[in-house]
C-alpha cells in the first residue's frame, strides 16, 4: 500500500497455512468473536487456534455444525441440530445444554456472559450463568424475515438496543439488499431500516458531561443507489437534553463498485473511528464525531466474511473466505492528519481529528486560527482552540500570551478564563497546573486545588508539591505521591507524624535511604514517631531494614524502656531461636526496670520460647514473681526454694504446676510444703486428688501421716475412695474418719465398702473404742464378727448398741447376740428386753437351740408367749414354749391336747424321758404320723389301757395289725427269757 495512507495493514495469518481446509473458511463454520480464538469446524473435528500463542492449533474430535469461543474467557459454544451446549476449556466441565426448539440460523457472543441466538422467526439470549433455558427477546421483523440471511447482531453498551442485520437477493440481477431490524428492549418496539451493516459505541461530545451512546450504521435504499452514513444517539435521558444526530453523509462509493455492497462495520472504540468493510474487500473509515469520510481503499480482492475489533488497539481483524487469509486493518496516526489537509484538504476536520486524538501534523493550522482570534480579541473562542488542539498549542508561549492580555472591568482575568477552559476540556498539563496553582494559591483558595486534584485535573509534580506544600502539607503529599518524588514524600510523612507510613510506602516503590540517620534524630525530637518508623523498619517485606540489636540499644541509652520494649515484641514476633539474646534482654529490662507486670504479659502470651530461662526465672523470683519463677525452674532445690511462697500463688496454678514434675520431684515438693505448715494444706489435697493416680496413694498417704495432717489425709482420700480398690486407701480412709469425729463417713464406708481387710478394720475400730461404735457394727456384722461385737459392746457398756444393732440393723443375728450375752452372763431383763424388741424378727428355731444348749430356755418364755398371742403359728415357737409348760408342769396335758401347732415328733420325745403319759398324749395329737412311737411308748411303760381306747378310736386294721404283731414279739420275747 503507498506511503502516506491513514490506515495500516497486513496479513498476520493464513488458515489455510495451518492446515484448515478450505471448505470450513466461510460463514457459519470459522468464527472469531475476538483477538484471542478462531475457531472452525471441519468435517470430523473443530480446530481452535490461540491467537495469544503463536496462533497454536488445538484440534478436537468433535463432531459439530456450528462452534464459537467466547471473546472474553475459554468457552466454547457448539452446535449440532437443535442441541447447543457451552463447555468451559479451562475446568473441563460442561457448563449447560440446551434442545432448541427451531434450528439456529445466526449465532453470537454479544459479551462475556452472553450467546445470542437467532432462529427464523426470533431472537434469543443465553447467560452463561445459572442453569436457565435461552430467554426470548424479540421476534424478528417483516422486512428482515425468512428470506433474509443473517449476518450480524449487535447489542448496545447499556443491554437496551438491538440490532440485528441481514442480506437478501434485490430486485435486480445481483443486487443485494440490505435488511436490519433496530429493536428497544424498553420500549418493546422495532424499526426497520434500510443497510448493510451497523454498529453502537459510546463517544464523548464536545460541552457534553454523560458519553452518549451512538448507533452508526450503513443505509442503503433499494430505490436510491447512494450510500449513506447515519451517526444517531439512542437511549438518551430527556431530561438530559435532545439526542445527538448527524446529518447523513454520503459515503463515496466508486463507480467500478456500484454494485458492492457492506459486509460489517466494526467501531475503532480506541478512536471514535468506524471502518465499513465491503463484499468486493474495499475499506472505509469514518470520524464517528463528524461522520465525514476520512479514507477509502480497496485491500483484497477477496471478501471478508468475519471481521471483530481488538479493543487493545483499536484496530479489525478480518478473515477472507476460502483463502483464509487473515487481516489487520487499523489507522495510521501519524499519517491520518496529514492526508486530511493535503488530500481532503479540510482544515475544520484536521483540527478537531488532532485535537481530539492528540495527533501531529496541523500545527500549523491551529498556530494560524489561534493568532487570527487572538487578533480579533476573542479569547474564549482562542481558549476552545487550544482545548481542542490536543498538545499542539498548550505550551508555556501560550499561557504567556493570556498572562499578557489585561482583563476588562468585571470580567474574570483571561488567563482564568483559559485554565477554565482546559479544565472543561480534560487534564491540565505540568506547567498549566503550576501556573494555575500560583494564582489560586495567592489568593487562599487551597480548596479549588483540592477539588481539581480529586478530579483529576492536575498534573501531579515535584514543582506543584513544593508551591502546595507551604499551604497544605496533606495536598502536599498527595501531589507527591502520585508524582512519584519519594523523598519528599516521605518528608510529609515525617512532618505529618505518619512514621508507620513511611516504610510500607518506601518498599512498594522500591526507594531507599538512610534510616539509621533519621531514626537517631527522631529519638530525642519525638520518641514515639522513632517507635513507629522503628516497627515499619524491623517489619518490612522482605526482612528488616535496621540492625534490631542496635536499634534497641539506641533506645535504651536514652531511657527509653517503654519504647524498647514495644520495638522489640514487633521485631521479635517470629519468635526466631537466633534472637534469644534479644528476647532475654527484653524480659530483663522489664523485670530489672521497674515493669515487671509487662515482662509477665509478655510470658503469658507465649509469644517467646527461646530467651534464657534460667536467668530470667531468677529475676521473675527477685520481681516477687513466685508463679513465673517456678515455670522456668527445672532443678528441684530451685522450684522448693520458690514454692516456700506457694501461699502467695494461685492455687489453680500450683496444681497444675504439679503436671510438669515427675513422680519423685512431686513426691519431694509436696513433703516441703506440707513440712511448712497448715496453710500448704488445702492445695496439696487438690494436688493428691488430681495426681492421685501418677503418684500412687500409698506414697501421698505417707506425705500426709508423715506431716501429722489428719485433716488434709481425710479430705484426699474422700476424693479418692470412692473410686480406688486399695485396701489400704478405704483403711486410711476410715481411720482418719475415725480420727476427725467423721462417724458417719466411716460408717458408709464400713457400710458399703468391699475393699477393704475386714480383720484390719474390725482391729482398728475396737481399739479405736470410739464412743460412736456404728462403724464396727457394720463391719463385724457384714464379716459375722457377731460375737465379738457382742462382746465389745458388752464389755463396753454400749448396751443400747446391742439392741440398735439386732432391732435396726440384723434381727436375724439376735440368736448370735443373745448366745452370746449368755455366756457372758449378761443381765436377763436385758437379754429379754432386747428379745421382745426384736420380737417376731428372730428366727425362733436357732434362738430356741442356742437357749436349749445354754439351760435357758425358760428364760424365752414371755417372748414365745408374746409371739403366739401376736397370731403367731410358727410350730418352733409352740414346740418351744410346750417344752417350757412341760418342764414347769403348767397344764401340760391341756397344752399338748388343745395346741393345734406344735410338732409331735418334737414334743413327743421330750416328754418320754419326763411323763409317758404326756408323751402318749402328744404321739396321739399325730393323728397317726406318730403310732409307731405311739406303740412303742404304750408298750414300753405299760399303757395299754390308753394304747387299746386308741385303737378303738382310730378303728384301722392296720394300727391293729401293727399293735397284735407287736404283742406277739413281745410275747416270744418273755418266753426266751423265761426259758
Amino acid at each position: 500500500m503507498a506511503a502516506g495512507v491513514p490506515i495500516a495493514f497486513q496479513e498476520v495469518l493464513n488458515l489455510q497455512q495451518l492446515q484448515v481446509p478450505e471448505t470450513s473458511i466461510k460463514h457459519g463454520l470459522t468464527t472469531m468473536e475476538s483477538d484471542k480464538w478462531i475457531v472452525s469446524v471441519e468435517p470430523n473435528q473443530v480446530s481452535l487456534i490461540d491467537l495469544q500463542n503463536q496462533a497454536q492449533v488445538t484440534r478436537r474430535p468433535i463432531k459439530a455444525e456450528a462452534a464459537v469461543m467466547n471473546p472474553s474467557v475459554n468457552i466454547l459454544a457448539l452446535r449440532s441440530g437443535k442441541m447447543i451446549q457451552m463447555f468451559n476449556l479451562d475446568s473441563k466441565s460442561k457448563l449447560k445444554s440446551h434442545d432448541v426448539d427451531s434450528p439456529i440460523v445466526f449465532w453470537k457472543w454479544t459479551s462475556a456472559t452472553n450467546l445470542a441466538l437467532v432462529t427464523a422467526t426470533s431472537v434469543f439470549h443465553w447467560s452463561t450463568e445459572g442453569a436457565d433455558a435461552p430467554i426470548k427477546v424479540f421476534e424478528r421483523h417483516a422486512t428482515i424475515g425468512s428470506n433474509t440471511q443473517i449476518i450480524n447482531y449487535t447489542v448496545s453498551p447499556d443491554n437496551k438496543w438491538c440490532l440485528l442485520g441481514g442480506i437478501s437477493a434485490g430486485g435486480a440481477p445481483g443486487v443485494v439488499n440490505g435488511n436490519m431490524q433496530l429493536y428497544s428492549v424498553e420500549k418493546k418496539v422495532s424499526q426497520p431500516l434500510s443497510g448493510h451493516g451497523g454498529a453502537f459505541c459510546s463517544i464523548k461530545l464536545a460541552g457534553r458531561e454523560d458519553m452518549a451512546q451512538c448507533l452508526v450504521f450503513h443505509e442503503k435504499k433499494p430505490e436510491d443507489p447512494s450510500h449513506r452514513l447515519f451517526v444517531m444517539e439512542v437511549g438518551r435521558d430527556p431530561s438530559k437534553g435532545a439526542p445527538h444526530r448527524l446529518p447523513p453523509t454520503q459515503i463515496p462509493v466508486p463507480p467500478e463498485a456500484a454494485s458492492d455492497f457492506p459486509v460489517s462495520l466494526v467501531i475503532d472504540a480506541k478512536n471514535d473511528v468506524a471502518f465499513l468493510l465491503s463484499k468486493a474487500g474495499f475499506v472505509y473509515m469514518f470520524d464517528i464525531h463528524s461522520g465525514k469520510t476520512m479514507f477509502r481503499t480497496r485491500i483484497t480482492q477477496e471478501t471478508m466474511f468475519v471481521t471483530c475489533p481488538q479493543a487493545s488497539t483499536g484496530a479489525v481483524f478480518g478473515i477472507t473466505v476460502r483463502t483464509g487469509r487473515v487481516y489487520r486493518v487499523g489507522l495510521n496516526g501519524a499519517n491520518l492528519i496529514p492526508y486530511i489537509v493535503n488530500t481532503l484538504r479540510d482544515n475544520d476536520l484536521a483540527i478537531k481529528v488532532a485535537g481530539r486524538l492528540g495527533l501531529p501534523g496541523a500545527e500549523h493550522l491551529y498556530t494560524q486560527q489561534f493568532e487570527a482570534l487572538m487578533g480579533a480579541g476573542q479569547v474564549k473562542e482562542a481558549a476552545q482552540l487550544v482545548a481542542s488542539s490536543g498538545s499542539a498549542l498548550r505550551t508555556p508561549q501560550t499561557i504567556a500570551r493570556f498572562q499578557q492580555i489585561p482583563a476588562e472591568p468585571g470580567a474574570p482575568q483571561p488567563v482564568f478564563q483559559y485554565f477554565s477552559t482546559l479544565l472543561e476540556h480534560g487534564k491540565l498539563n505540568e506547567q498549566e497546573s503550576i501556573e494555575l496553582a500560583k494564582p489560586v494559591l495567592q489568593q487562599g483558595r487551597p480548596q479549588l486545588m483540592e477539588k481539581w486534584l480529586k478530579d483529576d485535573k492536575l498534573h501531579c509534580s515535584e514543582a506543584l508539591g513544593d508551591l502546595i506544600m507551604p499551604h497544605d502539607t496533606a495536598m502536599a503529599l498527595s501531589v507527591y505521591l502520585r508524582s512519584e518524588t519519594h523523598g519528599k514524600a516521605i518528608q510529609c510523612f515525617v512532618q505529618r507524624g505518619e512514621y508507620d507510613k513511611i516504610v510500607p510506602y518506601s518498599t512498594s516503590v522500591g526507594y531507599s535511604m538512610d534510616y539509621s540517620s533519621m531514626l537517631s534524630q527522631l529519638l530525642f525530637s519525638n520518641p514515639q514517631g522513632a517507635l513507629d518508623l522503628a516497627k515499619g523498619l524491623v517489619s518490612a517485606e522482605g526482612g528488616p531494614l535496621i540492625d534490631i540489636q542496635a536499634t534497641a540499644e539506641a533506645f535504651l541509652s536514652s531511657n527509653r524502656v517503654q519504647e524498647t520494649t514495644a520495638f522489640l515484641l514487633e521485631a521479635l514476633k517470629d519468635n526466631k531461636e537466633e534472637h534469644a539474646y534479644l528476647q532475654t534482654k527484653l524480659l530483663e529490662i522489664n523485670l530489672i526496670g521497674g515493669a515487671p507486670q509487662v515482662a509477665d504479659a509478655i510470658m503469658q502470651n507465649g509469644i517467646l520460647t527461646h530467651y534464657d530461662k534460667a536467668h530470667i526465672g531468677k529475676l521473675c523470683e527477685r520481681a516477687g514473681m513466685w508463679q513465673r519463677a517456678a515455670e522456668h525452674y527445672s532443678d528441684i532445690n530451685d522450684i522448693k526454694r520458690v514454692f516456700k511462697n506457694s501461699h502467695q500463688m494461685n492455687p489453680e496454678f500450683v496444681v497444675t504446676y504439679f503436671g510438669k514434675l515427675n513422680r519423685e520431684q512431686s513426691i519431694a515438693l509436696l513433703k516441703d510444703m506440707m513440712s511448712r505448715g497448715p496453710s500448704n494444706m488445702q492445695v496439696c489435697v487438690e494436688v493428691a486428688k488430681k495426681y492421685n493416680d501418677e503418684l500412687g496413694s500409698e506414697e501421698l498417704v505417707k506425705v500426709f501421716e508423715n506431716a501429722k495432717a489428719t485433716e488434709g489425709l481425710y479430705y484426699y482420700l474422700g476424693a479418692v475412695v470412692n473410686f480406688s480398690e486399695d485396701p489400704v486407701v478405704h483403711f486410711k480412709y476410715i481411720q482418719s474418719a475415725c480420727m476427725l469425729g467423721q462417724f458417719k463417713e466411716a460408717e458408709r464406708v464400713c457400710r458399703d465398702s468391699n475393699i477393704y481387710k475386714p480383720e484390719q478394720v474390725k482391729e482398728y475400730l475396737k481399739n479405736a473404742k470410739l464412743p460412736d461404735p456404728r462403724p464396727l457394727i457394720h463391719v463385724c456384722d457384714r464379716y459375722d464378727f457377731v460375737d465379738e461385737l457382742t462382746e465389745y459392746l458388752y464389755l463396753n457398756s454400749l448396751l443400747q448398741y446391742v439392741e440398735v444393732y439386732v432391732t435396726k440393723v440384723s434381727p436375724a443375728k439376735t440368736p448370735q447376740v443373745v448366745g452370746k450375752l449368755f455366756d457372758l452372763g449378761a443381765n436377763e431383763d436385758f437379754t429379754k428386753r432386747i428379745l421382745m424388741a426384736v420380737g417376731t424378727s428372730c428366727p425362733v428355731e436357732e434362738m430356741v437351740e442356742i437357749a436349749e444348749t445354754r439351760n435357758r430356755l425358760r428364760m424365752l418364755q414371755p417372748w414365745l408367749e408374746a409371739r403366739v398371742a401376736t397370731g403367731s403359728t410358727e410350730a418352733g415357737t409352740h414346740n418351744a414354749l410346750g417344752k417350757i409348760y412341760i418342764q414347769m408342769n403348767k397344764d401340760p396335758k391341756a397344752f399338748l391336747t388343745n395346741n393345734m401347732f406344735y410338732e409331735p415328733k418334737v414334743l413327743g420325745p421330750f416328754c418320754e424321758s419326763l411323763d409317758p403319759s404326756l408323751a402318749f398324749v402328744a404321739y396321739k395329737k399325730g393323728a397317726g404320723e406318730c403310732d409307731d412311737e405311739l406303740i412303742k411308748i404304750s408298750f414300753t411303760h405299760g399303757l395299754f389301757r390308753d394304747l387299746a381306747r386308741y385303737l378303738v378310736e382310730r378303728q384301722d386294721l392296720e394300727l391293729w395289725a401293727k399293735v397284735l404283731t407287736k404283742e406277739e414279739g413281745d410275747e416270744g420275747d418273755i418266753d426266751s427269757e423265761k426259758e
